[in-house]
């Protein structure tokens, strides 16, 4: 009896796990994953869209998958994130002269450590 059940739910997992979202091919797929990997959650404080289940997550979601049906590019869909929630909802923010401190930082202090290393004093 119980593997009776066991199958049953496992049949039943089975059917229900349809798509959430439809897509025309594999590729338009993918680039959704890649996107909403690299766009932050806009309600969570460092969750980004693909593990988070908010409401406002999932509206987005809905918005991405509508605007690559329409054949947006991936710079398009980002344009249109951050014109509605700011710089600091991608991952990888863009090279510019308010964040090229951001980019540089660990060049920086990776020379410093170097510098240290090879040129400190043996005792």
């Amino acid at each position: 009896m119980k593997i009776f059940y066991i199958f049953l739910i496992l049949i039943s997992a089975n059917i229900s796990s349809d798509s959430l979202y439809e897509f025309k091919n594999e590729v338009n797929e993918t680039r959704f994953n890649n996107l909403i990997k690299d766009i932050r959650c806009p309600k969570c404080t460092s969750g980004s869209l693909s593990s988070s289940n908010a409401p406002i997550s999932e509206d987005l979601k809905l918005k991405i998958v509508s605007m690559i049906q329409e054949g947006k590019t991936d710079q398009e869909i980002k344009d249109y994130v951050t014109s509605r929630f700011g710089k600091e909802s991608l991952y990888e923010p863009e090279f510019n002269s308010s964040t090229y401190i951001l980019w540089l930082a660990p060049f920086v202090v990776l020379f410093l450590a170097l510098f240290i290393f090879i040129f400190r004093k043996k005792t």
